[in-house]
């Protein structure tokens, strides 16, 4: 089956929610943390543009001087802050300036959009329930790194991504939304990468706005 077939837009996103019926009455604000090219960020600021999540984004918080998502946030006009974890002695003390920030900017929600730090309870219990990650496969399934090639090594036919609440064990959390996504017979790591993330942009906005109907 090639690239081009139709499968490639297929998915099942469960919850099935329209974001007509997420529509927030008062506007949140999310602080965003992210390490590298920021595809994630940029679609939760489009989705807050267009109307659909109600919400704003006082600050990106980015670890590595190289991201990308800096230069998102730059055109977006959202202000960046860069933590880089070098400058730290250890976790909980980059753990504590990212509480630090995000508490000055006074945000509802965080959102790990690529985030590629584990964390320490010093974040999680600074933000109990209020933090949201996203990951490349249907958790439980592959936790860690390399979860699209953890996918395609075991063969598994049927993919996707998860949107949870952060826990202190690595990609575990209730679970808000997941998309599944179909392996194909000849997809490599890019190209299943690349339609996972497609779901991701679907679902992390309406998780966004299903996190603050259930937990605020």
């Amino acid at each position: 089956m090639s690239q081009d077939s139709p499968i490639d837009a297929v998915s099942l996103i469960s919850p099935d929610i329209s974001s007509e019926k997420l529509q927030l009455a008062t506007p949140l604000k999310l602080g965003i943390m992210a390490s590298g090219n920021g595809s994630n960020f940029e679609v939760v600021a489009q989705a807050i543009e267009e109307g659909k999540l109600n919400a704003q984004i006082p600050v990106l918080i980015y670890n590595n001087p190289d991201a990308k998502a800096a230069a998102r946030a730059a055109n977006l006009g959202v202000e960046a802050v860069l933590l880089n974890h070098r400058d730290y002695k250890n976790r909980k003390d980059l753990d504590r300036k990212i509480v630090q920030t995000l508490r000055q900017y006074d945000v509802d929600l965080v959102i790990m959009a690529g985030w590629m730090r584990l964390v320490t309870e010093v974040l999680i219990d600074a933000f109990p329930n209020k933090i949201i990650n996203i990951h490349p496969s249907l958790l439980p399934s592959f936790k860690g790194v390399r979860a699209v090639e953890q996918a395609l090594e075991a063969r598994v036919k049927i993919t996707g991504c998860t949107v949870h609440l952060l826990c202190l064990e690595m990609d575990s959390g209730p679970i808000l939304m997941q998309a599944a996504v179909p392996v194909l017979p000849d997809d490599t790591a890019e190209t299943l990468h690349a339609r996972i993330q497609v779901q991701e942009h679907r679902i992390l906005p309406l998780a966004i706005a299903l996190a603050a109907q259930t937990h605020l």
